[in-house]
């Protein structure tokens, strides 16, 4: 069937390109290869704050994803009652593994 065993390995890569997955999260500027972006999310009025919680969520493969990555979930986890602004951070590799986490400052 096949001749060379380079033609069987470019076949088993386009299958398992085909067969994978797309891991992505949150961001305005996606790479298909890896991603490493942070951004601003939301920001109030308040002017000071001395806490930070995060909360996050990460996908693998596009199959399966699992976390909490709300603002809620950050405020409890920094004791946050008053928020002054939130950011994320989105990291994806290949498609394969992403990961969302949420940064939520205040008092």
């Amino acid at each position: 069937m096949f001749k060379n065993s380079k033609s069987c390995l470019a076949l088993l890569l386009i299958a398992a390109f085909m067969l994978t997955g797309c891991a992505m999260v949150m961001t305005p500027a996606t790479g298909g290869l890896y991603s490493d972006v942070k951004g601003p999310h939301h920001a109030t009025s308040n002017t000071s704050y001395s806490k930070v919680g995060t909360s996050e969520a990460v996908s693998i493969l596009g199959w399966v994803a699992t976390g909490d990555a709300s603002i809620d979930a950050a405020m409890k986890n920094g004791g946050i009652t008053k928020v002054h602004h939130v950011d994320y951070h989105c990291k994806s590799i290949l498609g394969v593994y992403a990961k969302l986490t949420v940064f939520v400052y205040g008092e």
